[in-house]
């Protein structure tokens, strides 16, 4: 769970985590697939006190990721899932690959 802190003057602190309206207009997302997704529990947003959902950078580029393979490819979401989860996998590889020492 997230709280959100209020500062002097009744402002809310800064935070990285964004709500659900503006995740959907940064991942292009319908509000039923957002909905699908948090379901299975491969998105999973922080809540607040109020039940409002909050996400991380992270959701986002998944989501993106997500339409955009569901769309291209006509694919179901548990195909989409796979795929967004398989090609995570491959850059977190590649990214150890790059940090192992050469050897001559």
């Amino acid at each position: 769970m997230t709280f959100v802190q209020i500062h002097e003057h009744g402002l809310p602190a800064t935070s990285e985590r964004i709500g659900t309206r503006e995740f959907l207009e940064l991942t292009g997302l319908s509000e039923d697939m957002l909905l699908e997704l948090v379901r299975m529990d491969w998105i999973v947003p922080s809540t607040t006190a109020q039940q409002e959902h909050l996400f991380v950078r992270m959701d986002v580029l998944r989501g993106r990721k997500y339409r955009r393979l569901c769309a291209d490819f006509e694919l179901s979401p548990v195909a989409g899932i796979i795929i967004v989860d398989l090609l995570e996998r491959i850059e977190h590889l590649e990214e150890r690959l790059r940090d192992l020492p050469i050897r001559r």
